[in-house]
């Protein structure tokens, strides 16, 4: 990263409150944090459940417990009279990945993998892979930081080194948190149902070469997403075995505009 841009990153951060430049700089520590991987849809009767333990993840787990759950709609249901609005088509491209390196061929709704492994019983076996992860090394150091960088512009700077044999790559994620949608067809018909961690805005795999990586993005959100509810994410994962190495969340980033 040049002198330029390290200079404009510092003088921006210096224009945010102190709460939100804080939030939104953040290191990965020396233990492995688990990314769990939601695969979910407003047009599923049986993900209603999952999208709520999925929002209340923290109150499953210990205070000390280190769990970053994302939630990535897809639109594979949409033909049955309900469009979800979230889904994108990289997502259900994702999972069918994940789902051919845990060795399986079948992607489903809801579904649930922690660092890249695929769990059949979401219900009992969340918990205990988030903890028996929390007690292993990182294999990799994440450092991120969010700056908003005018109008609907949110700059993200990421530097990731590895202890692996690769190959891996490094993915950013915007999300966003407090949604809600009042579904008029299809299996979940007249419910309201309510979404954290949804995933917004996807860049990767962006490959680690010689086990580090330093790079900025830039980001634009919509106008209508809440401008206080933005969280970002970094994780890196080893191309060939799909394993996370080591995930980081800076959340509450506030970006310039009420997003209403």
């Amino acid at each position: 990263m040049n002198a330029f841009a390290l200079t404009m990153i510092a003088t921006l951060a210096a224009s945010l409150p102190a709460g939100a430049a804080a939030a939104c700089d953040v290191h990965s520590g020396p233990t492995a944090a688990a990314l769990v991987e939601l695969y979910t849809s407003e047009g599923c009767s049986s993900c209603p459940p999952a999208d709520t333990y999925l929002n209340q993840l923290s109150t499953h787990l210990d205070a000390s417990a280190k769990a970053i759950p994302i939630a990535l709609h897809v639109g594979y249901w949409d033909g049955l009279g309900w469009a979800d609005p979230y889904a994108q088509p990289k997502f259900a491209e994702r999972q069918y990945w994940l789902v051919g390196l845990n060795g399986h061929r079948t992607a489903y709704t809801p579904h649930f993998f922690v660092n890249g492994r695929e769990l059949q019983s979401w219900r009992e076996d969340v918990t205990d892979s988030v903890r028996r992860l929390n007690r292993s090394p990182a294999r990799a150091d994440i450092h991120v930081r969010a700056v908003p960088a005018g109008g609907d512009a949110l700059g993200i700077d990421v530097e990731a080194k590895t202890r692996d044999d690769g190959p891996d790559s490094l993915y950013l994620v915007v999300a966003e948190n407090g949604l809600s949608s009042d579904v008029r067809h299809g299996e979940n018909r007249g419910a309201t149902l309510r979404h954290d961690h949804v995933v917004r805005l996807w860049s990767g795999p962006i490959p680690l070469h010689g086990a580090a990586l330093a790079t900025h993005r830039m980001f634009h959100l919509s106008p209508s997403w809440q401008r206080g509810r933005i969280e970002v994410i970094a994780f890196v994962q080893n191309d060939r075995t799909g394993a996370v190495l080591q995930a980081v969340r800076a959340g509450s980033c506030t970006v310039s505009g009420d997003g209403s």
